[in-house]
């Protein structure tokens, strides 16, 4: 079938909905179909290349907020001229990075094809986490112009998730928090048809450490040396090393939770020392978070490292004792997976998706907004080596066994949505 994409990121920005856009594609175009993406056109970067999969770029306003309606006017357009060329036979739209009016999408159904959106999370929900990171003295929140713009314009723009919710054959929420939130805070009719597929990762990037590999060990040393992780039984892979290696990944903003983070480790160096905290992700924040470690005394056990390639991240994830994941709203949030599908366990806010995720066997939950109780947790964790081998053994067999925590079961459950919407049809 010829699938029309239409997804305001896409690599080169690998966000999270261009990430999870692009290997949707990647293996929709395994099963054989033809798939066209829309998106936003890029003055730099190199987008990769998959057989079957056809990019076409269009214009937009390079402004917060505004971008995603003058992206979707345009993308609105393009898709007429694809369908006459090629008719489609599926659309999906990937909110909430494209606004279009709800007479919009009932013309897309009535004209052309089938409408599915995925939602990705919400305006609404951003903003909250937005105001939440405010709350807890996060950086950046009033100097940020794309946080900004979200805490002015969310309501504003999230009728335009309600008109996609409304008016598409279906909706696909990325997490039963999503779900539960657009059902409680947006104007949707009782009978609205909305599934639940979570966003799945690599399981064999995202993959345990194998000791007995000379290669795979000899890159987990060089880490655990880069970053003074270093004692005996850590170079070895033991749980009970006494200089563990805390590792945080995501974009440096307010809305991450890396401040929050750094105020519970003061607490964590006191009874463990020799633990190092790893900050991993591009942003304005960088100045600010190190300057706070500073001035908590800390700066000599965090280290902060502007992004790196998915296949040196993988290697991070691995050679890690813990992932700590503080972010303040998450649609889904794909970190905590990409940690169990590690083996390395995983402590996470008790809140929104992530409890669907994470638990007791494969790491530990924080409550939301006390950093105490997120330094206990990661104490627990630290403190009782036994525990983390469990939950190691118990995250990598959660990804591999639920029905959408990898790629290919992801695609392989939207591809019998399609076909469901056709027969409908």
């Amino acid at each position: 079938m010829h699938i029309a994409m239409l997804a305001g990121e896409y690599p080169p920005l690998w966000g999270g909905l261009g990430s999870a856009t692009y290997h949707l594609c990647n293996f929709l175009s395994n099963m054989g179909h033809e798939i066209t993406v829309i998106t936003r056109k890029l003055k730099n970067g190199v987008r990769p290349s998959i057989d079957n999969v056809n990019v076409v770029e269009v214009n937009w306003l390079y402004a917060p907020m505004t971008f995603t309606r003058s992206y979707g006017k345009n993308a609105l357009n393009k898709i007429k001229k694809i369908n006459s060329k090629k008719p489609i036979d599926i659309i999906h739209l990937h909110c909430p990075l494209i606004a279009l009016k709800e007479k919009e999408i009932q013309f897309l159904r009535n004209e052309i094809a089938p409408v599915i959106t995925s939602l990705h999370g919400s305006w609404l929900g951003e903003r909250d986490g937005i105001i939440a990171a405010k709350k807890h003295k996060e950086a950046a929140v009033w100097k940020n112009p794309n946080d900004l713009a979200i805490l002015f314009t969310a309501k504003y723009y999230s009728k335009y998730e309600t008109a996609a919710a409304k008016a598409s054959n279906i909706c696909v929420a990325n997490s039963n928090a999503t779900k539960n939130e657009f059902k409680s805070r947006y104007s949707l009719p009782s009978n609205w048809d909305c599934e639940v597929i979570h966003w799945g990762i690599d399981e064999n990037l995202f993959c345990p450490i194998n000791h007995e590999d000379e290669n795979e060990q000899s890159s987990y040393e060089e880490i655990r040396k880069k970053y003074g992780a270093d004692d005996l039984d850590g170079l070895k892979g033991n749980y009970n090393t006494k200089t563990p290696l805390i590792l945080a990944v995501g974009r440096l903003a307010a809305r991450k939770g890396f401040r929050f983070l750094l105020k519970s480790m003061p607490k964590v160096l006191k009874e463990i020392p020799k633990a190092k905290l790893v900050i991993v992700g591009r942003g304005g924040m960088y100045k600010t978070l190190k300057n706070q470690a500073k001035k908590l005394g800390i700066l000599n056990s965090v280290i902060f490292e502007r992004g790196m390639d998915f296949d040196d991240l993988a290697s991070c994830y691995r050679s890690a004792d813990l992932i700590v994941y503080p972010s303040y709203y998450e649609g889904q949030g794909l970190i905590p997976l990409e940690s169990m599908a590690s083996g390395i366990p995983v402590v996470t806010v008790n809140d929104g998706p992530l409890p669907e995720m994470v638990d007791e066997t494969v790491g530990s939950l924080f409550s939301p907004g006390n950093f105490e109780d997120l330094s206990d947790k990661i104490l627990k964790e630290l403190k009782n080596p036994d525990l983390r081998k469990s939950q190691s053994i118990n995250g990598r067999k959660r990804v591999l066994n639920e029905s959408t925590f990898t790629q290919e079961k992801t695609a392989i459950r939207f591809n019998e949505l399609y076909n469901k919407i056709i027969t409908k049809k």
